[in-house]
């Protein structure tokens, strides 16, 4: 067993990320919290720094690099917005399927724009009926005279506004009756493909989350990626690693803000002539955050390591997103705590930590899909 230890171009790659967002975001993002705006100007910025495109082949407009560096550059970036950290995930998320199971016509015609940040990418999956239930989505497509057909509504999209959609839809009955998923690629501006409206989210603000409407939306047969059918794979695919995978990074960021913003505070607030820095109970507080942060990043990087590997990392995945998640909600309220009154005041980072981790629990699936997934697993992977 090797030592974890990140690489020469990945401590330069976190270093060069970093002095983008201390100059780029970390001014702006209460500000983008409190308006909830969603700063989309800096796309195209971070696609000459090659973040959007971190892990797709230099082929297709990417940087070339792997899932431990695109968890470098999301893990950055949500230590000041997660806000934009779930943008960029979700941008990765509709690219990835576009990237693991479109054709190379698909590849050439949409990755090189958004890699380079020009076109914004999604994934449409979630319905008003609910996000895990693949097979009882509603939304329908139909093959009439050459072109697909799609009608239905999606919901809590975030980047429901993007400019390259990908979205889900059912096609039909397989030969056991069941409903047969097919996956699209919906470009902005196709007739009867709509943005409805924008959730007032609790955290996460600074990202465009709300409704995706389809009437009659009419697009060719070659929009399909894979075949007809396999929209459950490739939406299991796409959300059970990149989606996860993003999540997890997006929190590991919120706890290595919580640390530090915790340090910070009890080294500069006097009581009784001293720093709080020197109490017990303190160091006990901070002695938490930090190795809720420390293990929420090795789970993290462990999965994405695997992943990068081409080793199978879906319950890796699963297991670093529920701890990430849970012990983000946790070190932000240990560090409100130590904060007092201070903790309350939106000068300081540390509501927007709670509110952004709380936020982050359902993308992805929530703590129970989670514990389900690693438990199933669990059970096969140690039985007697």
């Amino acid at each position: 067993m090797q030592f974890f230890k990140f690489t020469e171009d990945q401590e330069l790659l976190r270093k060069s990320v970093r002095e983008f967002v201390e100059t780029e975001i970390a001014p702006k993002a209460a500000e983008w919290d409190e308006q909830d705006y969603c700063p989309m100007e800096l796309f195209p910025v971070m696609g000459e720094l090659g973040i959007n495109g971190i892990f797709v082949p230099e082929e297709y407009g990417g940087t070339g690099m792997g899932h431990v560096e695109r968890a470098i550059c999301i893990e950055e970036i949500s230590r000041h917005s997660a806000g934009l950290g779930i943008a960029l995930m979700t941008h990765h998320l509709g690219l990835s399927a576009i990237l693991d199971f479109g054709n190379e016509e698909q590849k050439k015609k949409y990755l090189p724009e958004i890699c380079a940040g020009t076109k914004l990418c999604g994934l449409a999956v979630t319905e008003p009926g609910g996000g895990s239930d693949f097979a009882g989505q509603t939304t329908t497509a139909e093959l009439i005279d050459g072109q697909w057909v799609l009608n239905g509504r999606k919901c809590f999209i975030t980047n429901h506004h993007a400019d390259v959609s990908v979205i889900t839809a059912v096609t039909g009955k397989d030969e056991k009756g069941r409903n047969k998923l097919g996956v699209f690629i919906i470009e902005k501006g196709t007739p009867g493909f709509a943005v409805g409206r924008k959730e007032n989210k609790l955290g996460l603000r600074g990202s465009k989350t709300g409704d995706v409407i389809l009437n009659d939306v009419k697009i060719p047969q070659e929009n399909m990626i894979g075949k007809d059918g396999d929209g459950s794979k490739i939406g299991m695919a796409c959300i059970g690693e990149v989606g996860r995978a993003g999540m997890s990074a997006i929190c590991v960021g919120i706890l290595r803000g919580c640390v530090e913003e915790a340090v910070k505070f009890a080294n500069e607030r006097i009581v009784y002539g001293k720093p709080i820095a020197k109490l017990q109970a303190i160091q006990f507080e901070i002695a938490n955050i930090r190795t809720e942060y420390e293990a929420a990043r090795m789970l993290l990087y462990y999965a994405a390591g695997k992943k990068d590997a081409k080793q199978p990392a879906t319950t890796d995945f699963a297991i670093a997103k529920y701890y990430s998640t849970e012990a983000a909600v946790r070190a932000s309220k240990r560090t409100m705590d130590l904060m007092g009154g201070y903790g309350i005041v939106n000068e300081y980072p540390v509501g927007r930590f709670l509110r952004d981790a709380l936020a982050s629990i359902p993308s992805g699936g929530t703590s129970h899909i989670q514990q389900i997934i690693i438990a199933g697993n669990t059970l096969k992977d140690f039985k007697a």
